[in-house]
């Protein structure tokens, strides 16, 4: 949840509410709520029976090896080098528009960043990594302080905003909004639910952790339904709130609504005290995210089917700190562009291997691997896989010309890449497939 919630909702709930053209927006959180709850079940069944670090990738390599050998969970480590990161950076660039609300300089008067923002942006990337720098039982408790500020800012927000609610505001939906042809909620859901999932990314973390968990045929299940869930809760009582504090067509303009909400409520200095909260939330997002992408390349490189160097475990703190890094500096990278670039760049990239890949996974695992042990099997199926699905392919369609062109090359240098590693390798297409069935063999024994 630290991941989940982090900067996003502070910095894109004015972007949402413009793009759904008023106070409509509200109902957007909702339908991107249903999609996550979906694709979560999907995570929580594959989390389940297959708890090892790296999550997608172990999920795709154990169900298309029997057709394409190892070209799937190739790729899924190939686009999640880019991807995982440019979630972070996201939190990054939100953590410096806030900061520009206590120090001037940091943006400009239209919200841009300026040479300073994208320095201090740099070196909150840089500060982060220096903090995982230890041994995972160190971390969780760090995390843990990270999770009691987020959830102290995002309420702060939340009750300020009603002490100072108007219904008026909040419901005064567009005319003609709903209508099923020309509806500005309608024409704008596509973009807003590109939004609202960026939003609600992050309740798949637990599952790059599988291999650390105590207990993960339990415990990853309800981390990921108890966290959308929950988050969902706060994302919406912090819309409506937002929208019956501020006209929505102030909230639109706004670059850091949520200091704007406290300033009217309770005054500057209680704005200034809460901005900070937001901050260190976001920092605790990127801190998050990083920690389990980092165990990624990892598991790929183990399997010895990515650079070696990634497989490699620190000598004493015994972590994988060679995807830490890597990812780390592509962070910082990313922090240099602007929010909604890296958005639809990121959500592009990821849907297609990552998303839609899994669903197929998951269906294709029931039926090669019928005695697999599953603590969890997903409720309902196989309706929240297809809900799943076509939720994921929208939003890629959605996410725009651009993203879906870049995305389906840096796909294609994928492969390539992958053509020329299996011809050193002498793997699949140019040898034998390599069928292993690591989690049913382990159920048999």
């Amino acid at each position: 949840m630290t991941q989940m919630c982090g900067i996003g909702p502070f910095v894109t709930i004015p972007t949402m509410v413009a793009t759904m053209g008023g106070p409509q927006a509200m109902f957007g959180w909702l339908i991107g709520a249903i999609i996550a709850l979906a694709d979560g079940l999907v995570w929580a069944e594959l989390g389940a029976a297959m708890p090892g670090a790296g999550g997608t990738y172990v999920y795709l390599r154990e169900a298309f090896q029997y057709r394409t050998g190892r070209l799937m969970p190739f790729l899924f480590a190939w686009t999640a080098l880019l991807f995982i990161p440019l979630i972070m950076s996201t939190g990054v660039i939100g953590l410096v528009t806030y900061l520009g609300y206590l120090v001037p300089g940091v943006v400009d008067a239209n919200g841009n960043t300026t040479l300073i923002g994208h320095v201090i942006g740099i070196a909150v990337v840089a500060l982060t990594v220096v903090l995982l720098y230890r041994k995972i039982g160190q971390i969780s408790k760090l995390t843990s302080v990270l999770f009691g500020v987020m959830l102290c800012s995002v309420i702060a927000v939340i009750i300020a905003a009603y002490t100072h609610f108007h219904p008026s505001l909040a419901f005064a939906f567009t005319p003609g909004a709903f209508h099923p042809f020309g509806g500005a909620f309608w024409a704008g859901l596509g973009a807003g639910l590109v939004i609202a999932i960026y939003d609600y990314l992050g309740y798949n973390t637990t599952a790059y952790l599988g291999a650390e968990i105590r207990d993960p045929g339990r415990v990853l299940p309800r981390s990921i339904v108890y966290s959308i869930v929950g988050i969902m809760a706060l994302y919406f009582l912090l819309q409506v709130g937002v929208l019956g504090a501020v006209p929505w067509e102030e909230v639109t303009k706004s670059t850091s609504i949520a200091s704007l909400v406290l300033e009217r409520s309770w005054g500057v200095v209680a704005a200034k005290i809460i901005t900070v909260l937001v901050i260190v939330t976001a920092f605790g997002s990127v801190f998050a995210g990083l920690l389990g992408g980092s165990r990624v390349p990892f598991e790929a490189a183990r399997d010895k089917l990515f650079l070696p160097w990634f497989g490699k475990l620190h000598p004493r703190l015994h972590f994988p700190h060679v995807g830490l890094i890597v990812m780390g500096v592509i962070t910082a990278i990313g922090s240099l562009f602007t929010l909604s670039d890296v958005i639809n760049m990121l959500t592009a990239v990821f849907v297609i291997v990552q998303s839609v890949a899994q669903v197929f996974a998951l269906i294709v695992l029931r039926r090669r691997q019928p005695g697999l042990n599953r603590p969890y099997r997903m409720w309902l199926y196989p309706v929240p896989a297809i809900v799943a699905l076509a939720g994921w392919l929208f939003i890629y369609y959605s996410a725009g010309l651009k993203p879906v062109l870049l995305s389906l090359a840096w796909m294609v240098v994928g492969i390539a890449a992958y053509l020329v590693w299996a011809k050193v390798e002498r793997t699949w297409p140019f040898g034998p497939k390599e069928i292993r069935e690591q989690y049913l063999t382990a159920t048999a024994a």
